[in-house]
């Protein structure tokens, strides 16, 4: 008896042990998990560079020399201006010469037509053959056919010769100048670079992560670095689809309408997102759980602390996030890692940030 009770004695520490241990496996895990927001990753505040909307580097389709360059770096050019020529003696020559072959060409065919005239009325009257009527339409034929081909000619060399004279093709001002008077081009080498005045924008190069949660209409208020009193509204209606393959940044770009003479191109601007603007939610891929063509994520519901999948509509990935259509709200709680074990309805414990 006294035996029995003793081994009693020693198994009941044992039994307490396993029973803490088993309460502590009990105890609702914590969860790493984000809550989502509109403004996840974005920064308040990015540097940009007011540039010009349209921007073109000007040559000409054909080879030669250019003969002058009117214009230079900085200067303005309104549309029709002209930025450069070519040499024309070449190309005045080929059109001297289809000049000439379409006065030869309409004199072949004046003479052959009066022959095929005078051949038909001979053998309407019986006085000639038929088989001269037929030569003398030949001929006539022939006739028209080349002179067909000289007008071509020549409207090729006019329009060639139109070629040698280079306009701006809108409102600008020149930028960069690539040859000067006297060099010879080959067709297509540029000659300057011409910036439109007309329409100016910002431009920013942030990190894809950056731009995740950012929405094409999304408003920025616009600052200048150099006169921070003057400031204006930009929108984004532009984000590059490739990021930049040495900095790994996409490029924004911010409309500017109606800005002050102030914004001159190149000028450094601060540029914040407006906080009324509607921005978009992003979250880690981490969360996302697949199933065949649909997308799952867990849900945490802090009033039970009890998790449920909910299904989500993807939208372009940027980096390690990709952007929610619908399915979520700002403010739902959603696990990051552990999510292909979980259940629906299981309970959690309390947040961890990743």
């Amino acid at each position: 008896m006294r035996t029995a009770l003793f081994w009693l004695m020693l198994a009941l520490p044992a039994l307490g042990d396993e029973t803490s241990d088993a309460l502590k496996l009990a105890e609702p895990r914590p969860v790493v998990s984000e809550i989502v927001s509109l403004t996840a990753l974005t920064r308040p505040n990015f540097v940009g560079e007011v540039a010009a909307k349209t921007e073109a580097d000007l040559g000409f389709p054909i080879a030669g020399t250019v003969a002058s360059r009117p214009v230079d770096v900085g200067q303005l050019v309104e549309k029709g201006d002209l930025i450069a020529q070519l040499d024309p003696e070449d190309l005045d020559a080929d059109v001297s010469t289809g000049e000439a072959g379409v006065l030869i060409a309409r004199t072949q065919l004046r003479a052959a037509t009066d022959a095929e005239k005078r051949a038909r009325d001979l053998a309407e009257r019986g006085v000639d053959a038929s088989t001269r009527l037929e030569d003398a339409t030949s001929a006539l034929a022939a006739a028209k056919a080349r002179m067909e081909q000289a007008e071509a000619t020549l409207a090729r060399a006019r329009d060639m010769r139109g070629l040698a004279t280079l306009t701006a093709p809108q409102n600008g001002v020149i930028t960069v100048v690539y040859a000067e008077s006297g060099a010879s081009l080959t067709g297509g080498q540029p000659i300057v670079r011409l910036t439109g005045t007309e329409g100016r924008e910002i431009v920013v190069d942030l990190i894809e992560q950056d731009i995740a949660s950012l929405d094409i209409g999304a408003e920025f208020d616009v600052v200048l670095a150099a006169m921070p009193e003057i400031s204006v509204t930009a929108k984004l209606y532009r984000i590059d689809p490739v990021a930049e393959r040495t900095t790994r940044t996409r490029r924004l770009h911010l409309t500017l309408d109606d800005a002050p003479p102030s914004f001159r191109l190149g000028a450094l601007a601060k540029v914040s997102l407006v906080t009324t603007s509607e921005a978009g939610l992003s979250i880690p891929l981490s969360a996302i759980r697949t199933k065949g063509d649909m997308a799952e994520v867990w849900v945490v519901d802090r009033a039970t602390n009890t998790v449920s999948s909910k299904s989500v509509t993807l939208g372009m990935t940027f980096a390690e996030r990709v952007r929610i259509k619908s399915g979520l709200k700002a403010g739902d709680e959603i696990v990051l890692k552990g999510i292909y074990s979980l259940k629906d309805g299981q309970t959690v414990g309390p947040q961890m940030h990743p």
